[in-house]
């Protein structure tokens, strides 16, 4: 039976990306997002590649869908190998921490950290009994980097960080990766990307201390590597100064 790659928070950059290097390796692909037009748009894109994928519409703010969602990708395919949890939406806007409330917080706290537990809590055991999987989580780079100004997002993305560290060291020996990439960087053809003037992605990326830009099949590219060679419990874009 092929292997089941199960992208949560998928859409039109990293995702498809994704998609369509894990379905080079003959990996069937689970799609979730909440948009379920845009899901099926992309499995339609898939197929036209040969790429065996279905779309799970979910709403991954609330942890209580988590276990949900995994029960029908094992419905439908018997099986999850590899999760990448990348819910990066468009117009998330930074909130200094003086301003930050628990109301608003509690929303982030849930969609980057609540529901990732949850669902590595379903998938871990069926893993760890096989002796195989992965376990991928992308944040940014304010998780690692904490700033004046521009928090929010922030101390969810931290949680998760910390927690993916803790769980690299309790499941590699039991064959399974857990591993975190935390970016610093717009991704070509991503929802927050396309949103973008090009007057205003010239403002952003331009200048010595400009953001990046990523090639989502690049992006792609790392995180097959990161599953299969299973020595980097985080990868970071780009690579912080040395000291």
């Amino acid at each position: 039976m092929s292997k089941v790659l199960a992208i949560f928070g998928a859409g039109s950059g990293l995702g498809t990306a994704l998609a369509r290097r894990f379905g080079k390796e003959d990996f069937r692909i689970a799609l979730v997002a909440r948009n379920a037009d845009r899901l099926q748009t992309m499995v339609d894109e898939l197929a036209a590649d040969g790429i065996d994928a279905t779309a799970f519409p979910a709403d991954l703010s609330d942890p209580a869908n988590a276990a949900t969602v995994v029960q029908a990708i094992k419905d439908r395919y018997g099986r999850i190998d590899v999760v990448s949890y990348q819910p990066l939406p468009g117009g998330t806007a930074f909130v200094p921490a003086s301003e930050l409330d628990a109301e608003r917080l509690s929303h982030w706290v849930n969609l980057f950290l609540l529901t990732p537990v949850a669902i590595a809590h379903s998938v871990l055991p069926e893993m760890t009994e096989r002796g195989t999987g992965g376990f991928i989580v992308t944040g940014g780079f304010t998780a690692a980097d904490p700033q004046p100004f521009i928090s929010g997002i922030g101390p969810a993305m931290a949680g998760i960080r910390n927690f993916i560290y803790s769980l690299h060291g309790e499941v590699a020996d039991a064959g399974v990766y857990a591993g975190v990439v935390t970016l610093s960087a717009l991704i070509k053809h991503s929802e927050a990307y396309n949103a973008i003037s090009p007057e205003q992605l010239a403002e952003i990326t331009g200048g010595t201390t400009g953001m990046h830009v990523i090639d989502p099949a690049d992006l792609a590219e790392t995180y097959w590597r990161l599953f299969t060679d299973r020595n980097q419990t985080e990868y970071r874009f780009p690579a912080p100064a040395a000291h």
